[in-house]
């Protein structure tokens, strides 16, 4: 369970990105966070995992107190927050396989890491979630002869062999074609679906999150304006989060099924240790 009880950030210039923020997910959904530029989304999902150091508030994962850990409690912590880069952050001279094995350097002792000597569980770990993320036979690429696409994949894969408790998702389609951004969104759905993973995804495309998330949470001027499902977002509640605008052709209905094809219809939820178990190999 994720529980953020008013959180606040100010800056050095004594601009406020967040103002008393409170949410809670206490089971394994998609929560897209949408809002316009400045909203403060970002600094809310880096605030979470403390790349960001809120100014004050709660933020708890499983019981742990994020906010007071030292650092040594702190690096600990992160190995259960997977976190997904809109710029991917991927190591461009390093291979896909090097760059997903990474994702364990939490668990592997200095020299394991220092000689990229991982566990062979680890690297069937890592081999099947290639496979996953539709990157079967590139495991000897580097990460600069990929498109973003597939180096969006990466990291999705990179992230889930910290095999976390929660997924937190900066932006990951803004980079992105409309087709691969429907590609990742599904693929990144599927997984924590899957896992059993609850995520937090940033993400400005109302009608990806519409279509791929179990609930939305809306943000304006640091503050949640709208929570609830894709079916509760009408044009009154973008108003409410973006301004006004004429938002028909921004929202998703059912009218829309055949445009965007039965194969987008979110996956049911399975449970959370079989898969688990079934990946590490």
């Amino acid at each position: 369970m994720l529980t953020i009880t008013d959180l606040v950030k100010t800056y050095p210039t004594g601009a406020m990105a967040l103002k008393g923020v409170s949410l809670v997910v206490d089971e394994p959904q998609v929560v897209a966070i949408i809002g316009p530029s400045g909203a403060g989304k970002s600094t809310l999902i880096r605030c979470i995992n403390r790349l960001v150091e809120p100014t004050l508030g709660s933020v708890s994962l499983e019981g742990t107190e994020i906010t007071t850990l030292g650092r040594g409690d702190l690096r600990k912590a992160r190995r259960r927050m997977g976190m997904i880069f809109q710029e991917y952050n991927l190591v461009e001279r390093l291979t896909v396989m090097e760059n997903v094995l990474s994702g364990r350097l939490g668990y592997v002792n200095f020299w394991q890491a220092y000689l990229r000597r991982y566990p062979p569980s680890d690297v069937d770990a890592a081999f099947k979630l290639l496979e996953r993320v539709g990157l079967t036979g590139y495991q000897d690429t580097r990460a600069d002869a990929l498109s973003g696409g597939q180096r969006q994949r990466v990291g999705i894969a990179r992230a889930l062999m910290q095999k976390p408790d929660l997924l937190l998702v900066d932006e990951p389609t803004a980079s992105l074609d409309p087709k691969t951004s429907r590609q990742i969104m599904r693929i990144l759905v599927e997984l924590a679906h899957e896992l059993g993973t609850p995520a937090l995804v940033n993400i400005h495309d109302v009608a990806l999150a519409q279509t791929f998330s179990d609930r939305i949470v809306g943000l304006r001027e640091g503050e949640i304006v709208f929570d609830g499902t894709a079916k509760d977002v009408s044009a009154d509640v973008l108003t409410e989060i973006y301004g006004e605008e004429d938002w028909s052709t921004t929202i998703r209905t059912d009218d829309d099924e055949d445009k965007y094809g039965n194969g987008d219809a979110k996956p049911e939820k399975k449970d959370k240790g079989f898969v688990r178990e079934a990946s590490a190999g």
